[in-house]
């Protein structure tokens, strides 16, 4: 029981606590660059989760093994071989979503997630960990990415995932599909999330400290004083 609750609290971890784009500020430069259409973000997010899963799953079966001179240019290898197949796959399956992305392909080799995700989880965890550790963090920033992309789809092209959706309710803005509008509506969506986030975690602290103030199991400082026995 408690390794299915240890194993759920990785993977939310990367949804919510720790999600990639939206409170950590990884992946910035696809998370703003793809993102002009939904389907671009979902794209991205779920070839950056297959690299994520295939090389957190790999490094966290050779971390023992893989001297610590050669650590780094080892994991980059297994991150590299997993976007050569994911960009290779999307090539022969999805020749239209390859080419909207582009360059971001092959680029997820130097994406700042991947490589956070092998050094600071990976290689210090088994394979099952780390196999739900990824896709957390992928489902997290996949989330996050279609999230911005439908939002700058729809105010700058007043369409989603390609299908209109604002005809007679107003008129789209280029704007918000360019940079600038880009930069925006990641800042207020970071400023959202993270406002939300925050605010649940303030509420499950007080929810606990009435608790204890009524004398919950385990709790030092439970009404009453002292150690519960």
């Amino acid at each position: 029981m408690a390794k299915k609750k240890k194993g759920f609290s990785v993977f939310i971890n990367g949804i919510i606590n720790e999600n990639p784009t939206f409170r950590m500020l990884l992946g910035m430069c696809p998370s703003l660059a793809v993102t002009t259409m939904a389907k671009n973000g979902l794209g991205m997010g779920a070839a950056a989760t297959f690299v994520l899963v295939g090389s957190n799953f790999i490094i966290s079966l050779i971390r023992n093994i893989v001297p610590d001179k050669v650590r780094i240019p080892a994991y980059i290898t297994v991150i590299a071989t997993f976007t050569t197949i994911v960009q290779m796959l999307l090539a022969v399956l999805l020749p239209e979503l390859n080419k909207q992305l582009g360059i971001y392909i092959p680029l997820i080799v130097v994406n700042c997630i991947i490589f956070a995700r092998a050094e600071m989880f990976a290689q210090k965890n088994g394979p099952i960990l780390s196999i739900l550790d990824a896709l957390g963090m992928g489902a997290g920033f996949t989330i996050a990415i279609t999230i911005i992309g439908s939002v700058r789809e729809i105010l700058g092209s007043g369409t989603w995932m390609g299908y209109p959706v604002t005809v007679n309710l107003f008129s789209p803005a280029t704007f918000f599909i360019l940079p600038a509008g880009g930069f925006m509506i990641m800042g207020f969506l970071v400023a959202l999330f993270n406002k939300l986030a925050n605010r649940k975690k303030n509420d499950n602290t007080i929810e606990h400290q009435d608790a204890c103030a009524v004398g919950c199991p385990g709790c030092s400082n439970a009404a009453g004083g002292g150690d519960v026995k």
